[in-house]
């Protein structure tokens, strides 16, 4: 499997599109990040979180409750309220994709995928920034988080000792020059992790084109 990169971008340019959350806002800081990866529309994170807590209050469920988190299938929701409001050149659809479908997925420029990965008490996987060992992960509670899936690289280590192939942008940082990276173990097994009403490898997939929506 060969080195992929959204857009064939340098880990650089793609981690430039990483924002900061502050609040259980993952999914709208990945969501803002991939439509300008896309369309170069920008929408300010600040701006959807408001957006996504207005819509609650008016019977739109795009989060469990204003300020809660948003499982795939209501990032799907939002995704297509946005695009359908803005007119926007895009598709959103969930899919269940295995991981040899999504590792494939950043060698098409029109395309970007949201994973979420979950995990029980005291086994969330490691998550790494570019090549330090230094895991930003070691959180004991139930959980889970959102992220765009950006880059695959089978050469990728974090430190001496975690292989990290599965790269992201993410929204623990503002900007920055490196993505975040997890193994393959931890990746498959908390991606895949069987919660109710997600499923496992749950991906929502953003498309410029419905004929390039993967197949499952």
């Amino acid at each position: 499997m060969k080195k992929a990169m959204i857009k064939s971008f340098s880990e650089a340019e793609l981690a430039s599109f990483q924002t900061l959350q502050q609040g259980n806002d993952c999914a709208l800081h990945a969501i803002s990040s991939a439509i300008r990866l896309l369309t170069d529309t920008c929408y300010v994170p600040a701006d959807l979180i408001k957006l996504a807590d207005r819509l609650w209050w008016q019977a739109r469920f795009y989060r469990l409750y204003p300020g809660g988190g948003i499982f795939p299938h209501m990032q799907v929701g939002l995704l297509n309220y946005l695009i359908r409001r803005d007119r926007l050149p895009l598709s959103a659809r969930l899919f269940h994709l295995s991981p040899e479908i999504l590792r494939n997925l950043p060698h098409d420029d029109d395309l970007a995928a949201l994973v979420t990965v979950y995990w029980l008490p005291k086994r969330a996987p490691g998550i790494f920034r570019g090549s330090s060992g230094f895991n930003y992960n070691a959180m004991n509670n139930l959980s889970g988080h959102t992220m765009l899936f950006s880059a695959y690289n089978p050469d990728h280590y974090s430190g001496d000792k975690w292989h990290t192939p599965w790269g992201f942008i993410n929204s623990w940082i503002e900007g920055g020059s490196d993505l975040f990276w997890m193994t393959d173990e931890g990746f498959k097994t908390s991606w895949g992790f069987r919660a109710p009403w997600i499923g496992y490898n749950a991906a929502v997939v953003i498309s410029k084109s419905d004929r390039k929506f993967p197949k499952a």
